[in-house]
């Protein structure tokens, strides 16, 4: 069983950029895929990224496309978000999960989840 915990997030203005990470423990993160996902208050969890477990495979959702990058240190047992051009709108907490199996959108598809971290953009 894998164990995850995110870090980086805070405020940042409309614009700028944050680099989130998710550290695992317990097992390689080479033998899962991963992805990001995000809740705004009041709306439900959604998809942000995900990548494969050997890191050729990458999805991701539109409203992020081109801003967002999502990338995995196997080494480091560590994988990334970078988040660029922020906007308000990606005010959210960001979870990182892990899922046995390949890449995928779906959220219920992951297997382990981080307790999130929050990710503020003012106007």
């Amino acid at each position: 069983q894998v164990q995850l915990v995110e870090s980086g997030g805070g405020l940042v203005q409309a614009g700028g950029s944050l680099r989130l990470s998710c550290a695992a423990s317990g097992r390689s993160i080479s033998s899962y895929a991963m992805g990001w996902f995000r809740q705004a208050p009041g709306k439900e969890r959604e998809f942000v990224a995900a990548i494969s477990r050997s890191g050729g495979t990458i999805y991701c959702a539109d409203s992020v496309k081109g801003r967002f990058t999502i990338s995995r240190d196997n080494a480091k047992n560590t994988v990334y978000l970078q988040m660029n051009s922020l906007k308000p709108e990606d005010t959210a907490v960001y979870y990182c999960a892990a899922r046995v199996l390949s890449a995928s959108v779906v959220i219920s598809f992951y297997d382990y989840w981080g307790q999130g971290t929050q990710v503020t953009v003012s106007s």
